[in-house]
């Protein structure tokens, strides 16, 4: 049974035998994501996530999924304040299913409702919201878990067809993001995809409707409007001067030309999602 991911690191399936005393205090403590600068986004989140963070794609043959790009260097996350709290009025929920998550048998048939025992909020001193009550039964709290994290899976298989609809039409090309620091350091981002405008346009009629039926071509212009979240998300506590801006170019133009001048960089840092197969990466080249 696979089931590490991201900021997971002991992660094992709900039982009343083995948390029938454990707690859970969230509390609206995000520190656990704190050094995770990218996260991974559902299309149903689009609409929502698209006003704050630059969504873009990433992955491999087998599998692409969406990204939040949430910090600017690796193991940097700018929505994360000192205290924990997250600043953002979206928060993926990628992240607000933590410390729980679904975990797939090995032969695909069963899913289990697993928790990562390392959160900081797991304890047995009555902090938080119990799991099971003193019957073994489970409680209100964990009946919310376990519907949320359904839902999860269920918008997470509806992400997969979008995504397989973008790879299938030959959408996706890989970008770089070029842009000169105020100090004169000159960095790129590489690593991710986004949805090409002029293979879009040059669909055909059938597909275009097609997309526009299912509500897919609205997904992808909420896609591509994102991707101007680099300078203001860049400009979270970046104290490098405001008014960032970020190019983004075809990775293959990028190579061979001239970098732009802007005032920004970020670095996806590579990821795995275990119970769908999903990863991704972004690096970083000075």
């Amino acid at each position: 049974m696979s089931n590490q991911l991201l900021y997971y690191k002991m992660v094992v399936p709900v039982t009343s035998e083995r948390h029938g005393d454990l707690y859970v205090k969230a509390a609206g403590d995000y520190d656990f994501a704190r050094h995770s600068n990218s996260v991974p986004v559902m299309a149903v989140e689009f609409p929502s996530a698209a006003l704050e963070y630059p969504l873009v794609f990433a992955g491999n043959d087998e599998a692409i999924m969406p990204l939040a790009i949430l910090g600017v260097e690796a193991d940097e996350n700018r929505f994360v304040d000192d205290q924990g709290a997250w600043n953002a009025k979206h928060i993926p929920a990628f992240v607000r299913r933590y410390p729980f998550v679904f975990s797939k048998s090995e032969d695909g048939d069963k899913f289990f409702l697993c928790i990562d025992e390392k959160y900081s909020g797991c304890n047995r001193e009555g902090r938080g919201e119990r799991l099971f009550d003193s019957d073994g039964e489970r409680t209100q709290y964990l009946g919310g878990v376990l519907n949320f994290v359904k839902e999860y899976q269920v918008q997470f298989n509806r992400t997969k067809l979008f995504c397989d609809k973008l790879r299938e039409l030959e959408l996706l090309e890989p970008m770089q993001a070029q842009f000169n620091l105020p100090s004169g350091k000159q960095k790129s981002l590489t690593g991710f995809m986004a949805v090409n405008r002029d293979k879009l346009k040059a669909l055909p009629a059938d597909k275009l409707a097609e997309l526009a039926k299912t509500d897919e071509l609205e997904l992808i212009y909420i896609h591509l409007q994102s991707m101007k979240n680099f300078s203001a998300m860049l400009a979270r506590g970046a104290g490098e001067g405001s008014e960032q801006e970020v190019e983004e170019k075809p990775q293959e133009q990028a190579v061979t030309k001239t970098a732009a001048k802007t005032k920004a960089t970020t670095k996806t840092k590579a990821t795995k999602d275990a119970d769908t197969g999903a990863s991704s990466s972004a690096k970083k080249s000075a």
